[in-house]
């Protein structure tokens, strides 16, 4: 979920970070009672000076061990179960959560701070073996420059996208090889339900969608409006996130009115994001601290300009780029975790025979 921050950040890494596959080859790697290891996908991010302030405050050094991106990563853990790389998780989301809460990956641990989590996103507050941390919406972004120079209205909701004026302007990615394509193809199946939404794919491809396989070809190489892309490419339309926004306004001097990207708030799936106590934990009592430390306000501050997506945390301040430039969506579509996991693997073989051949 966290891909968008690569739109500012794809070639900066935490100094955390850096060495951490050096350094954490798993639990023998060194690691010790004063030592908490965190597993996560490459996306993940924290302000040197927030991560050392926990540090000197638990006594605990805090080594980050990163294993690609969110499904590779989760896959990894389940590989490894029993006897785990390290003592926390972070990342794996809801369209993954139900694999992974089958698979027995995590140890029950009600996290300090949880009282101010909406109970929205709280998929597994029965038994707290994950911790909601952050969430953010995959939605269809598009080009404002592009949509006032043709003197065209930009597409609100699914129903849009299906329309004769925007034939050949989106492109998403592909939903076997990319989570914000899966998470797409979620959204059109909430929408539509599971009897109607290959009829809905039928029609898209019809209306020109194009397919790539991952985010970064899809917004930097063919989506219109990506500055880092130098707005090269010829798709108006782009499956992103809905805080692609205020990255593209990250920076830029002087601030514009608005953001030159917008989105279709109709079009969106919100995907929330989990961290837990990996069950074997080598030191335990460390990742229950750290586990704490991801839900304090600091953290959570901390969450939005790292790794562009909202804190968990009701109570957590939200800069003003997300605030001004951002927009807030009132109402996703969602499915259940357990629906997902259970359908997941077909949804996709049938996708993939509907739409790339």
């Amino acid at each position: 979920m966290s891909t968008t921050s690569r739109i500012t950040a794809t070639a900066v890494v935490a100094a955390v970070g850096m060495s951490a596959l050096a350094a954490c080859g798993g639990p023998d790697g060194g690691a010790d009672a004063k030592t908490v290891t965190l597993v996560s996908h490459d996306s993940f991010n924290v302000s040197k000076s927030v991560l050392s302030a926990f540090e000197k405050e638990s006594g605990y050094k805090v080594r980050i061990l990163k294993g690609g991106d969110a499904g590779k990563a989760v896959n990894q853990a389940i590989l490894s179960k029993g006897n785990p790389q390290g003592d926390v998780f972070f990342g794996i989301d809801n369209t993954l959560l139900s694999r992974g809460l089958h698979e027995g990956l995590f140890s029950p641990y009600r996290a300090k701070g949880l009282a101010d989590v909406p109970a929205g996103l709280q998929l597994d507050k029965g038994e707290h073996r994950v911790t909601p941390l952050d969430y953010g919406d995959i939605c269809v972004n598009y080009d404002r420059g592009y949509f006032a120079r043709h003197k065209t209205p930009p597409p609100k909701t699914f129903d849009d996208l299906l329309k004769p004026r925007y034939k050949g302007l989106l492109v998403t990615e592909n939903s076997a090889t990319s989570s914000p394509g899966l998470a797409f193809q979620l959204g059109t199946i909430a929408k539509y339900g599971p009897a109607g939404w290959q009829n809905y794919w039928k029609k898209l491809k019809a209306n020109g969608v194009e397919v790539v396989d991952g985010w970064e070809q899809a917004y930097y190489e063919r989506f219109t409006g990506s500055a880092a892309g130098k707005r090269k490419g010829d798709k108006p339309l782009v499956v992103s996130y809905a805080s692609s926004p205020p990255a593209e306004v990250l920076g830029k001097k002087p601030a514009p009115k608005e953001a030159p990207t917008g989105i279709a708030t109709g079009t969106c799936f919100r995907q929330i994001e989990f961290g837990g106590l990996l069950k074997g934990a080598e030191n335990e009592k460390g990742g229950k601290a750290l586990l704490d430390f991801l839900l304090t306000k600091k953290f959570q501050e901390d969450v939005p300009l790292q790794m562009f997506v909202n804190p968990a945390r009701e109570d957590a301040t939200v800069p003003q780029l997300f605030t001004k430039y951002g927009t807030k969506i009132d109402k996703p579509t969602t499915l259940p975790p357990g629906t997902i996991t259970k359908n997941r693997e077909q949804w996709i073989k049938q996708w993939s025979s509907l739409v790339l051949k």
